[in-house]
């Protein structure tokens, strides 16, 4: 007799919920993504902690770092390990996918790879030509992908294509209904195990190895790292960016990451780490590259549509203090459209989504901090909290598991794909690689990526948009895990594009009683008000004062000006504001009250080597400031922008370099920078929610 394929799909449904409903199912894995794995190792040598120090240090580190394991890294020709990417964070050299060497400056005190969770470590399992995923027939144009001999700048076509086909989702087919894996996914609440093109078994390892790395080089008091990865996630196939970093506190961390298969909805995101944190298990998630969001990053909606409300904000600040503000794919601060008074907001600004194809343009509304922390206070205004009460970082997204920080020195982020001066399209294309672009083109059905400019021929791909960015720092007792963390989530942290700038951002109704040249400075500040990322609750209508100081990077230019941008909703309309205060000017300059602004220090570059004004600038500038607009019934934020002198952007040293003049349509100079987290002011009328941490 011959059985009908719903009777077998029938009969096979029977069986396995026979088996589940007696414990009998080994093959399937019970997992909820709330297992909870234990990756600590034990160390035969004594751990070094240094001695507290009650005001705090700056650490500085990236929180952003992409290894193999992730499916775009590894298709660009990326075979770097976790294990090499902290070789690299604590000075070592490794190699780029190209050859060339790859090395910090100075080590830096924390790392953490954050890998994709999305397909972690499937992409060189399609590559290995013994794998059982390597003989499907999708992944053949994957065999052998980075084996040496493959990795060339001819390879790019190919490449290009491959990350297309999986970044539309072309192998992502699931099994049909009655298939076990299928039905085990269902049973297990993990939907991955229904994918034809998923084992669990290499996404667990992977996984696994990249939190034994983490374990391996965490050395408590000398350097740190967190357990972490990315989930990337967007609205819809054209729609915005919503990507996070997810670390965790400790070396108990999940049996696997929670993906975009899981959910692509962030706010499902938090309900799981919600379910990590009563487990004993405490992350954070920061959200980057708000840019590229087409304005849905800090939208004013939730994912699904419905108004925010306070239980909303609750959930999305306990689960993300901290927002990635400066990147390797720009900078998220502010944008020309939403802060025309800003002469500082153009700031490498890449306008597209990321990832889209073509390349399409990026809404700023709800895009960008600034706007996202007026958002917030509008939204508080309504009645419905503040879900904006975030602070700020920096980090690369480098995918080479080396990031490039320094504009002099600068390799992009992409392995193949953009390592060299040609393929970012900051120095001329050569007649071979313009028959290699017309030749992709042709091949795979794609418009030619080239622009004539004055008579020469450049790469069209976006990447002139990139940036060499950016560091995140954290206020901490000292380098271990659990002081760093904490300073994520009271936001006593600032951002800057890869300068090692150091920031201090106080505010208080005693401030201007502190002095300012006195060993108890820091101390006293600690003590008489707030730091970056609190709340100054008013006392008595006073106004307040707010106490400044940056120190430069030795290995930086030297300090132009410190800068205080503040945010505030007219009580009567609800009408968001912003305004920009120059404080502390260099070279014994003062402010001018009229304009708000320090004149000009006089600081130039040379564009023929490079070179910049060193007489001119300063190693600190400090100073305490009072809001002359200052009303003490609107609540308030105030963060601190840090600008250097003007030094030469990272595309004008690769055209220096190769001997050509500067691309003409890029900016040939940038001002290093550094954000702190805010200080939000509090009314004395104002009902609080607090948000507990």
């Amino acid at each position: 007799m011959k059985l009908s394929k719903s009777t077998i799909g029938l009969i096979v449904v029977t069986i396995i919920f026979y088996l589940y409903a007696t414990n009998s199912l080994s093959i399937f894995q019970s997992d909820s993504a709330l297992e909870v794995v234990d990756f600590s190792i034990d160390r035969q040598t004594e751990t070094n902690i240094v001695s507290s120090k009650p005001d705090r240090v700056p650490l500085y580190g990236d929180l952003h770092v992409h290894t193999k394991y992730s499916f775009d890294a590894y298709i660009f020709g990326v075979t770097a390990t976790p294990y090499d990417a902290y070789r690299y964070a604590i000075g070592e050299t490794i190699k780029h996918p190209l050859g060339f060497d790859m090395k910090l400056k100075e080590p830096l005190d924390f790392y953490a790879v954050t890998d994709h969770g999305f397909y972690m470590g499937m992409i060189e399992n399609y590559a290995d030509t013994s794998s059982e995923m390597s003989k499907k027939e999708w992944a053949k144009p994957m065999h052998n992908l980075n084996r040496p001999e493959n990795v060339t700048v001819e390879s790019l076509g190919a490449r290009a294509d491959l990350f297309s086909s999986v970044l539309t989702q072309a192998i992502i087919k699931p099994y049909p209904w009655w298939h076990p894996n299928y039905i085990g996914a269902w049973l297990t609440n993990n939907i991955q195990l229904a994918l034809q093109s998923f084992d669990y078994d290499v996404h667990k390892s992977a996984w696994a190895d990249v939190a034994n790395a983490a374990e391996e080089f965490n050395d408590p008091g000398k350097f740190t790292t967190f357990i972490g990865y990315e989930f990337t996630t967007s609205t819809d196939v054209e729609g915005g960016n919503l990507h996070r970093n997810v670390i965790f506190n400790s070396s108990n961390a999940p049996i696997r990451p929670w993906t975009r298969i899981d959910s692509i909805n962030p706010e499902d995101l938090w309900t799981w780490m919600d379910g990590l944190r009563d487990k004993g298990v405490d992350s954070l998630a920061m959200p980057h590259n708000s840019n590229g969001s087409n304005g849905q990053m800090f939208e004013v909606e939730t994912f699904r549509g419905n108004p925010t409300s306070i239980e909303y904000a609750e959930k999305r600040m306990r689960n993300e203090p901290v927002v990635e503000v400066t990147q390797v794919k720009g900078t998220s601060d502010t944008h020309p459209l939403l802060s025309p008074d800003d002469e500082w907001a153009d700031f490498e600004i890449m306008d597209k989504r990321v990832g889209s194809r073509p390349p399409t343009y990026s809404m700023p509304q709800g895009g960008y901090v600034r706007d996202a922390y007026l958002r917030g206070l509008t939204l508080d205004w309504e009645g419905r909290g503040n879900p904006y009460k975030f602070g700020l970082i920096g980090s690369s997204d480098t995918h080479t598991g080396a990031g490039g920080f320094d504009e002099d020195n600068y390799w992009s982020k992409a392995g193949v794909l953009d390592g060299t001066d040609m393929g970012r399209g900051s120095v001329p294309l050569t007649q071979d690689r313009i028959d290699q672009l017309n030749e992709y083109a042709d091949l795979y059905d794609q418009p030619i990526s080239i622009k004539e400019i004055d008579g020469r021929t450049y790469a069209d791909v976006g990447f002139d948009q990139w940036s060499a960015s950016g560091l995140a720092v954290a206020w901490a007792e000292e380098n271990t895990r659990d002081s760093i963390f904490q300073a994520f989530k009271r936001k006593e942290t600032f951002a800057t594009t890869g300068t090692r700038m150091a920031v201090r951002f106080f505010a208080g109704f005693d401030m201007d009683s502190i002095d300012l040249n006195s060993e108890d400075m820091v101390s006293n500040a600690y003590e008489k008000g707030v730091t970056m990322g609190a709340d100054l609750f008013s006392q008595n209508n006073q106004t307040p004062q707010f106490l400044v100081w940056a120190q430069r990077d030795k290995l930086g230019a030297p300090l132009q000006r410190v800068q205080i941008i503040k945010g505030w909703v007219e009580n009567a309309s609800g009408t968001p504001k912003e305004k920009v205060y120059d404080v502390a000017c260099s070279d014994g300059l003062s402010v001018d009250p009229l304009t708000n602004r320090c004149p000009d220090n006089g600081a130039r570059v040379n564009i023929s080597d490079c070179s910049i004004s060193n007489d001119v600038g300063a190693g600190e500038l400090k100073t305490t400031w009072t809001d002359p607009d200052f009303d003490p019934t609107v609540k308030a934020f105030y963060y601190v922008r840090v600008l250097e002198n003007p030094s030469c952007r990272w595309s004008t040293w690769d055209a220096l370099k190769a001997g050509v003049s500067p691309r003409p349509d890029l900016h040939k100079t940038i001002q290093e920078r550094a954000w702190s987290s805010p200080i939000w002011y509090i009314p004395e009328s104002s009902e609080l929610n607090i948000i507990p941490l």
